[in-house]
């Protein structure tokens, strides 16, 4: 399997969020994925920098990049805090999900 950004994005579809059940990409928490040379780099964000999950979803993203995308050399998850994470990043299926139409 190739390393690529769409198989990093499958594995971060693992994380959940717990107080929301809801995966932290659909959340629209992951603002970007690089992957060169099979090393792989994350930026993610938490909906608050009160989140007291920062530390731990991080740990699992990490955690399930390695474990679902074989051939991963290294793997940085930094989180980051611009732009500041908005409802309407959330994916349709995410808004549903909490019952918001549109």
């Amino acid at each position: 399997m190739a390393v690529t950004a769409e198989a990093v994005r499958g594995a971060l579809r693992r994380v959940i969020d717990p107080e929301v059940g809801i995966n932290v990409v659909d959340l629209g928490l992951v603002y970007d994925v690089r992957v060169e040379d099979g090393n792989v780099g994350v930026a993610m964000t938490m909906t608050t920098p009160a989140c007291p999950l920062g530390e731990i979803l991080t740990e699992q993203a990490e955690a399930a990049i390695r474990q679902q995308v074989p051939g991963a050399g290294s793997v940085t998850v930094d989180l980051v805090w611009e732009p500041p994470w908005q409802p309407a990043m959330m994916s349709d299926a995410a808004k549903a999900q909490l019952g918001w139409t549109g």
